[in-house]
Order: C-alpha cells, then structure tokens, then sequence
C-alpha cells in the first residue's frame, strides 16, 4: 500500500490523453480470442484489470503480445476453439472481466475456476450465475456465489430467453458471449438500456445479430456457432477516466484542458450531461466514429456548478462516475440529490458508504440515503482527512481530486489500486497542475 497525499492545485492546464476504455478492452481481448487469425487493437487500456483478462485468454489458448508500436496482437483461437486453463484464472480486482469470462466459457465443456483479490472475492456473482446456469452450466461456490468459484461448462448448450431483471451491462453481455458457442438463437431482452459495448463489437466482427425495440428497452437475439474473422479495433478514451480531470478543472479556478479522443458512446455519457445540468463549461469537438463507437475531443473550463436532481434513469449511463460527481456536488450552489443507485453497494466497495464517510471526514455536508446521496455544496472544503479507499481505485481517485481544491491535503491510504483502471494518474494530472504525491 502507497499513501499518497493532494494538496492545493495551481490552474489546470494543458491537452491530455487518458487511458483506453476499460469496457472496450476487456471484450476487445475476448472478440480477437473468438475469432479465427490477427487482430490488432489499438488504445488498448493496460491497467492491471485488463491484462488480467488478457492473461485468461492466453491461459485458454489465444497468443497475445504487445508490438513494438504500442499496439497489442491477438491470435484467436475461434468459437469453439478455447481449451481449458490448467490454473485458476485470478481476475484480481475486476468484476467485468470475471463476469464475462463466466459467460464465455459456461458453454464449453471444461472446469474453469475464478480467483480474485479481497475486494472482488466479496463481490456477488449470482447475477450472472443463475442464468448462465439457463445453459446448462453448473456453478460451485458460496451461497453467494463469491469467488473463489468454479463453473463446469456444458458440452452441448441450450439457447435460451432470459430478461435481465437489473440493468447490467455486465449481465447482458456474460449472456451473449455464452451465446457464441451454443447452437440457435439465444435472445436477452433488457427493460432498460445498458451500455451496448458488446453489441457493437459483435457488429463489427459479424457476428448475427437480431435487435428489436420493446417499450423502452431492447431485445438482443444472437445466432450462435458461426465463424469470425479477425479485425482491427480502435479503443477510444475511457469516459469513466476522463471524468476525473473534467472535474478537477471544473472545481479548480483557473483551469482551462482538452481530453482528446474520448468514448462518447450514449450509453456512457450520463455524466457530462449531468455536469452540463449543473452549469459547466464543457464542450465536445472533432466528433467522428471508430470501430461503431462515437469519439469527441472534450474542452473543460473552470465553471461555478449548481446542484441538481439526477435523473434515477441516467444511472446506467453514469454508474461508476458517481464518487466523481459527488466531488464536483461538494463545490455546487445547492443541493444534488442523487437515488436510484443502490447497485453502487456492490461494486469494489460500497461506494455509497465509502463516498460519505469520506467526504464527511473532509467537512461536506452529505446524507446517505439507501439507495443514494444528497450533498449539500459549500464554497470552502476543509479536507485534512486520510480517507480508506477499500482496495477501490474510483474512491482513491476522487479524493485525490477533492484535494485539488480542499482548504487542506487529502491523503488516500492506498493509491497503488488506481493501476487497475488509470496508470499514470498521478503523473498526468501533475503535468495539468495537480500537486499529487507519496506521503
């Protein structure tokens, strides 16, 4: 464990790149493994979530390398073509790569056991178990369905209809990788729509895919056991990442950035069009598409925030940007009123809980509510607290940014766990103007 301590920041300045979408990587790792020949993916996140996954598909067959121009090489195997990993596949602190690899292999006909840190070992599963089990699967675990867990694959999977009872990104897709490798037509139907990542990289390799408005959600129908081919992919900054120094410049006088090439995929974008409702100053250039996926520059300037009522319905398309708006609440006229995000409860921590302990040891004024937070913004935050990150690198992050601004340093007791989403975190925002260090 690494303390690391932010104090008062000069004006944030500068045009920056953060990382590649996390989302994006995990399953452009997986579709390169699912088909036949080279892909070469480009921006490809390296934090230690994504190469965990990388790791999990070399253990089950596929030849991946980083080339010398930066860029990383698949040599998939093809849908049917995994074999089974002769260890436990250790997914460290990443649901979404455990998540989806159920999925993967609970239609193939091996034993596959999942391992992971203290904080992902605390995280329920059952939500992808009980309907990959719909296949044929069967799963071994706690009554949770916590890892470690082993899941035993089914040699001749039955395709199956299943509605998502949660919105869950990760759900959906566990499902429809499952149905890569099961004859017939396999369909999820979701009530409310989920960031379609998958979907679109599954277009992008060919494979057959049904998609039909119900109400205000989606049926997603995928015909099984075809062949793919190998394709280049392009993976556009992560939004979830780039919410950090958007924040920071909107609550740090001055500050005036540009993030280039960010994902600005809809159902991703929940939180700058919050930010926007709230009064800043952000605005959105060089708009273009890669691999499906929108793409847009994005310029931040210092702006004087208002609270807001999030919409309950825009939390799947900000979920994880939460802790991170929370901060830039801290600083807005008002009230924030956030509900409708209990599913926050189950991610590396419960951020809920994490965000308001440490924001009342920081002097913000905030209630918890089951299923959210209410902030009331202040001028002046005091800080001079050490927060507990909980092995969660959104939290580390976030307080980091609140001591861009805070009367006094904010220390985080952990900030080795932001390499899991954000390498070099420290380092870029130090270049903006940050004064992020090792206490």
């Amino acid at each position: 464990m690494t303390q690391l301590i932010s104090e008062i920041a000069s004006p944030l300045t500068g045009r920056i790149k953060v990382p590649g979408d996390k989302s994006i990587s995990h399953r452009a790792l997986i579709m390169g493994t699912m088909a036949i020949g080279r892909s070469r993916i480009s921006g490809l996140l390296e934090g230690e979530d994504v190469l965990n996954t990388a790791r999990a598909m070399t253990a089950m067959g596929a030849d991946i390398a980083q080339e010398a121009n930066g860029d990383w090489s698949v040599h998939g195997v093809g849908i049917g073509g995994l074999c089974a990993p002769k260890n436990a596949l250790d997914m460290g602190n990443s649901g979404t790569g455990a998540r989806l690899i159920m999925g993967l292999v609970a239609t193939y006909p091996f034993t596959t056991t999942f391992i992971g840190d203290n904080s992902l070992s605390g995280r329920p599963m059952k939500r992808v178990t009980d309907p990959l089990s719909k296949f044929g699967a069967e799963f071994h675990g706690s009554k949770d369905m916590t890892l470690p867990l082993t899941v035993t694959g089914i040699s001749d999977p039955t395709p199956i209809e299943y509605v998502v009872p949660v919105a869950s990104a990760q759900v959906k897709s566990a499902i429809l990788l499952g149905a890569l490798n099961t004859p017939g037509k396999t369909t999820v139907i979701e009530t409310t729509p989920t960031r379609d990542h998958t979907e679109r990289l599954f277009e992008h390799f060919g494979v057959p895919l049904e998609m039909t408005r119900q109400g205000n959600g989606m049926a997603i129908t995928v015909t099984g056991h075809g062949e793919l081919t190998a394709r280049d992919m392009v993976v556009p900054a992560d939004p979830s990442s780039a919410a950090f120094p958007t924040v920071a410049a909107l609550i740090t006088p001055g500050s005036h950035i540009t993030i280039e090439n960010v994902g600005m995929n809809i159902s991703r974008t929940g939180i700058f069009t919050t930010l926007i409702d709230m009064g800043a100053d952000i605005r959105f250039t060089n708009e273009r598409l890669e691999c499906g996926e929108s793409v847009a520059d994005i310029t931040v300037k210092y702006s004087e925030l208002r609270g807001v009522t999030v919409p309950m319905a825009r939390a799947p398309s900000m979920i994880d940007e939460y802790p991170i708006l929370c901060i830039a609440a801290s600083f807005a006229e008002g009230e924030t009123i956030m509900h409708g995000i209990e599913e926050l409860r189950v991610k590396e921590s419960d951020r809920i809980a994490s965000m308001v302990t440490g924001l009342k040891a920081c002097g913000v004024t905030i209630t918890e509510h089951t299923d959210g937070m209410t902030i009331t913004g202040q001028p002046h935050i005091g800080g001079g607290a050490m927060v507990k990150t909980h092995l969660d690198h959104r939290i580390a992050m976030s307080f980091l940014t609140l001591g861009m601004r805070s009367d006094k340093p904010i220390t985080v007791d952990d900030g080795t766990v932001i390499e899991t989403s954000f390498p070099g975190f420290s380092r870029l925002m130090n270049g903006l103007g940050a004064k992020i260090g090792q206490r």
